[in-house]
């Protein structure tokens, strides 16, 4: 089978989309649609302002960043017992190994 040129390709892609992109041929079965005139029945009042965003409780505020450097804290302490217990067991376990 022969090689085809780049040129080729390229009109070989341009006629297959020129063939997917080409509209359908109107069929006589189909009557041609009549035009419709919409009246408009009711006028929306647009509002003049955007309602406004959420209101925020300073209460609630104060009370969830209290709550959130509370759960800080306990993390840190948790933190500093761990790393503690870490630094005992490697104390313990190389003067255990030095005897």
């Amino acid at each position: 089978m022969p090689k085809r040129s780049r040129l080729g390709q390229l009109a070989g892609l341009i006629a297959a989309g020129l063939v997917v992109c080409a509209p359908a041929a109107p069929s006589s079965a189909v009557p041609a649609a009549s035009p419709v005139i919409m009246q408009a029945g009711t006028v929306h009042e647009v509002p003049s302002q955007a309602p406004p965003g959420p209101v925020l409780d300073p209460a609630e505020t104060d009370k969830a960043n209290s709550q959130e450097t509370k759960n800080k804290i306990i993390a840190g302490v948790i933190a500093v017992v761990l790393l503690g217990l870490v630094v005992l067991g490697r104390r313990a376990r190389s003067k255990k190994k030095k005897s």
